[in-house]
């Protein structure tokens, strides 16, 4: 519902107070050093990023013979970029005319680096949630992930690459998509489980 409403808000009656808003905060809180440091984190939400780190962590569910597991990350990489690709392509917003990075040429809406990275990292603290570390420590290391994956998103924001409408709204579209994608992925278990029992 969220989603929906700042695409009915802002891509279709163009409101753009929310964006006004918060650029104009950043920018009184900006300085060249912060911008270094934000154009160093939101690399982690690239693809030169994230394809490598879905790709490591397919190959080491298959090392360790969890070809389910291989499948289903590999099914929640792509799927997910397919409906980041269908979505900019129906939205086509174009990018902040003040981007500090150049040469950007796809579509604002949604921010990628936002969706991929909240995903992913949703992905690390499902593994960690049922690992055998303590539960202090899962609960630690599941708010870090967290946390970072917002700050890859205000990265976003500070380096004018995307409006903060884009990030906030990826954001919720991120937590609709680990919601449906990981109802699916269990439903899809059970089933499975079941059939084996029925076949044995």
């Amino acid at each position: 519902m969220g989603f929906a409403m700042i695409v009915d808000e802002v891509l279709l009656e163009h409101e753009k107070t929310l964006d006004d808003t918060v650029f104009s905060f950043f920018d009184s809180v900006t300085t060249p050093s912060l911008i270094g440091v934000m154009k160093i984190i939101t690399f982690v939400g690239s693809t030169l990023f994230m394809l490598p780190a879905y790709v490591l962590l397919v190959a080491i569910f298959l090392l360790q013979k969890k070809i389910r597991y291989a499948i289903e990350v590999a099914i929640v990489g792509l799927s997910s970029q397919a409906l980041l690709y269908i979505l900019k392509i129906i939205f086509h917003r174009q990018r902040p005319p003040a981007a500090l990075i150049k040469n950007i040429t796809t579509y604002s809406f949604p921010s990628g680096h936002t969706f991929s990275t909240f995903v992913f990292c949703c992905i690390i603290v499902y593994i960690v949630q049922h690992s055998k570390w303590k539960a202090i420590y899962r609960g630690i290391v599941s708010a870090l992930l967290l946390l970072f994956s917002i700050t890859i998103s205000i990265s976003r924001i500070v380096l004018k690459v995307h409006y903060p409408t884009d990030v906030l709204g990826s954001l919720m579209l991120g937590i609709a998509w680990v919601i449906t994608i990981g109802w699916l992925i269990k439903k899809t278990n059970k089933k499975y489980s079941m059939n084996e029992i029925n076949h044995q």
